[in-house]
C-alpha cells in the first residue's frame, strides 16, 4: 500500500524509487471532504487510521510544514512516530516541505514548522549513538528516550519552488532504541 497523506486535489507521484514511478496501491487521506480523499481524517489526530507495519510508501507533499509547531520537539517525534509505526520494514517515507529561505515557508498562514536536512539526523539512531554516546561531548539534545523509531536518510533535493525533497527508510527493528 502507498500513502498519499494530506493528498489535496492532486494524486500525481513527485518523489519516487527507481521502478517505483507510478501508483499501484494509492490509498489517499485528507482533512477535507471536498477533496474525493480515499480516507477523510485529520492528519494531526492520532493514530491515523492504518495498521502498524502495513505501508511500503508514505507521501507527503506540502504538508509537514503544517503539522506540530517549530520547537515543539514532542509533537514532531509523535508524527514521526506515527509514520514509522505504519510503514513496514525498510518501508520509505517520501515528503516535500518549502526551503527554510524560501517565502513560501514563512508566507503560508498555515505553515507551522521548517524541516531542514540537519532536521532529519534527530530521526536517525545511528547517528544519535555516533554524536552523542561518543567520547566527546556534545551539547545536541538527545532525544533517544522519546523517539524510539529509526529512519536512515536515503536521498534529499533541492526542487524548484524552492522546495527541499527527502525519502527516509525505516529501519526496524530500530538500532539501540
Amino acid at each position: 500500500m502507498e500513502l498519499l497523506l494530506g493528498c489535496g486535489h492532486a494524486r500525481v507521484k513527485r518523489l519516487f524509487a527507481q521502478g517505483r514511478e507510478h501508483w499501484t496501491d494509492l490509498v489517499t487521506l485528507d482533512m477535507s471532504p471536498d477533496v474525493g480523499a480515499d480516507i477523510v481524517h485529520h492528519l494531526g489526530s492520532y493514530p491515523l487510521p492504518f495498521p502498524d507495519d502495513s505501508a511500503d510508501e508514505i507521501h507527503l507533499y506540502d504538508v509537514l510544514e503544517h503539522l506540530g509547531t517549530q520547537g515543539d520537539w514532542r509533537g514532531f517525534f509523535a508524527d514521526f512516530t506515527e509514520f514509522y509505526r505504519i510503514l513496514k520494514p525498510d518501508g520509505l517515507l517520501f515528503a516535500i516541505v518549502p526551503q527554510w529561505d524560501g517565502v513560501w515557508a514563512w508566507a503560508d498562514p498555515g505553515h507551522t514548522r521548517v524541516i531542514l536536512p540537519q532536521t532529519l539526523t534527530f530521526l536517525s539512531q545511528a547517528h544519535y549513538a555516533a554524536e552523542c554516546g561518543g567520547p566527546t561531548p556534545t551539547n545536541r539534545t538527545d532525544y533517544r528516550r522519546w523517539w524510539r523509531g529509526d529512519f536512515d536518510l536515503m536521498f534529499e533535493t533541492t526542487l524548484d519552488g524552492p522546495c527541499f525533497g527527502f525519502v527516509l527508510q525505516a529501519v526496524k527493528p530500530a538500532r539501540g532504541a
